[in-house]
């Protein structure tokens, strides 16, 4: 057997000057990093050089991914060098998998310096898909913008790489790897983790894990299907809801991670499959994932859905249904800005302080890391709590079914229980994808002028029968109550005096092109349950006139999210 201590090189290489990350990290097409030379090593080595030397000497750091097409070819190179950089110890996920919220806690249990997430979350797998890169700091969520800056700034000026090209890692089999490197007094060193059991154990100590069992395996248990979407969740739902919970085999579907997701696009918005399901009566409650697991989206019997918005308001209105927020209480809830209101309703209504955050659940990191933060959510499918600092698909999953567990009532009544309680936020998002960012940019500027004009506010809009008056209109700023940092430029938000919002958001992690989001939020006190479309078809029409989008560009697609 060969003992000879492993060669580290510096290999020399030229800067790219589109590796900005985004919300979600650096997302390129596959073919980027295949065809592009030292394009991955690139990226890695600016995360690497970001961090000081003093603290990335001997550090520990987590790996793994959702299990896309070049995620363990990315991982070999990710091991290399970060055995050339200095770092002591690679934690990574059996066969390289690792679920986002999974990362995030394992990152805090073994109180690494941070982890390197392979994921494109929601979008395509496969050659001719997508492949993602994101980091996580030492709290086990994403990196603040100014990490994430300094990262951009390194990789536009990059000129060498350190790499261990000789060093080779077995993700097969669980346990401990060790490796001799020239010049290193201590051996640089991988463990291969179980992907599910830390997380599991987590959520051992949030949920009633006796209780759910009883809703979901003894006598008169409600009948559940849950679609994986051929993602990373597939074997943290079949561990956890199948051999611990006792759901049948037949409950969970699509639980095997597949480097192309089955040629879909790994959203819970192409679970059209679980929607037949669950329209055929057959299912009492129904859930899906995306590909990295941390989204999740809702369904009760007959197809009766929730929207994010309602789920993290339902959530939060049945908080002491899971014994974790027995034991700690509720600091305070929080939502995106462009989430609708319902949260906001429990809020006031149980009198906790609730915090209105820009798209990114960095923010709600900042909050739960400062003690004032228990339960979030985001209305492109993100709920979670602070057990994590991601948002997590399969949490929000248990929380509704221990929800279910206390209440023995059907999903839909528990919703519709709910609205006669607060009243309904009918809420829905229209995406214009792949827009030419000159237009996209050109339209957003030209709207601000018209908005934040003082003459702006108090006009009145009239449609059909309705009349609305515009009561605040602006750019929305975030100042962050912990640390005082500013976030401006976060959305134009348009106001009503009954409480009604229209906002327009240029969207942060598309793939390419421009994605122009506007987001209607129609609020009514009484219960009147009418088609959501038909509801909000007033104020749609008020926010296509105000933004002239008919005439500059053309919706791709419908909306997303009712």
């Amino acid at each position: 057997m060969d003992t000879t201590p492993l060669q580290m090189l510096t290999v020399a290489t030229a800067p790219y000057l589109d590796q900005r990350p985004g919300t979600g990290g650096l997302r390129k097409r596959v073919c980027l990093f295949q065809t592009r030379p030292h394009y991955l090593h690139n990226f890695i080595q600016s995360i690497f050089s970001s961090i000081d030397l003093r603290e990335r000497q001997g550090s520990t750091m987590v790996l793994g991914g959702d299990g896309r097409f070049f995620n363990k070819t990315a991982i070999e190179v990710i091991v290399q060098m970060a055995a050339a950089n200095g770092v002591g110890r690679v934690i990574i996920g059996h066969h390289g998998i690792l679920s986002t919220p999974a990362l995030s806690c394992v990152i805090r249990k073994y109180k690494a310096i941070g982890g390197i997430n392979l994921t494109a979350s929601h979008n395509l797998g496969g050659l001719e898909g997508y492949f993602g890169i994101k980091f996580n700091v030492a709290n086990g969520g994403p990196a603040k913008e100014a990490i994430t800056n300094k990262i951009f700034q390194i990789s536009r000026t990059i000129e060498e790489f350190a790499i261990c090209p000789g060093l080779r890692v077995d993700l097969t089999t669980v346990g401990k790897q060790s490796f001799d490197l020239e010049n290193k007094f201590k051996p640089f060193k991988v463990e291969i983790i179980d992907s599910v059991e830390s997380y599991a154990n987590l959520l051992r100590n949030v949920f009633d894990f006796a209780a759910l069992k009883e809703l979901l395996f003894e006598e008169n248990q409600i009948k559940i299907r849950v679609d994986a979407m051929d993602g990373v969740a597939g074997p943290y739902v079949k561990r956890i809801l199948c051999e611990e919970l006792g759901c049948p085999a037949n409950s969970v579907i699509n639980c095997t991670p597949l480097e192309d997701f089955g040629g879909r696009p790994p959203n819970p918005t192409y679970a059209a499959d679980l929607v037949e399901d669950m329209r055929s009566g057959l299912w009492d409650f129904g859930a899906a994932f995306d590909g990295d697991g941390d989204r999740n989206m809702i369904l009760g019997k007959n197809g009766f859905f929730v929207s994010p918005s309602d789920s993290v308001a339902v959530i939060a209105g049945n908080i002491f249904c899971i014994p974790y927020f027995q034991q700690t209480g509720v600091r305070g809830f929080a939502r995106s800005m462009p989430t609708s209101a319902a949260l906001d309703r429990v809020a006031k209504a149980t009198k906790i302080e609730l915090y209105e955050t820009p798209t990114g659940w960095k923010f709600f990191d900042n909050l739960m890391d400062a003690g004032c933060l228990s339960l979030c959510g985001e209305e492109s499918f993100g709920t979670g709590s602070d057990h994590v600092r991601e948002k997590d698909g399969l949490w929000a999953v248990l929380a509704w079914l221990s929800i279910l567990a206390a209440r023995r009532q059907s999903v839909e009544d528990i919703v519709r229980d709910h609205w006669i309680k607060y009243g309904r936020n009918y809420y829905t998002r229209y995406d214009y994808e792949n827009v030419d960012i000159d237009i996209a940019c050109e339209m957003m500027e030209d709207l601000e002028i018209l908005i934040t004009d003082k003459s702006f506010v108090k006009q009145r809009f009239a449609v059909e029968d309705k009349i609305f008056q515009v009561e605040k209109a602006d750019n929305f700023e975030y100042t962050d109550p912990v640390d005082s940092t500013i976030s401006r430029n976060q959305g134009l938000r348009i106001i009503f005096s009954d409480g009604s919002r229209i906002i327009y958001r240029l969207s942060g992690t598309s793939s390419e092109g421009a994605t122009v989001r506007i987001y209607i939020d129609s609020y009514e006190q009484h219960d009147v349950f009418q088609d959501t479309q038909v509801m909000l078809s007033p104020l749609a029409t008020i926010a296509v006139k105000i933004s002239q989008l008919h005439i500059r560009t053309k919706r791709t697609g419908p909306s997303v999210i009712t």
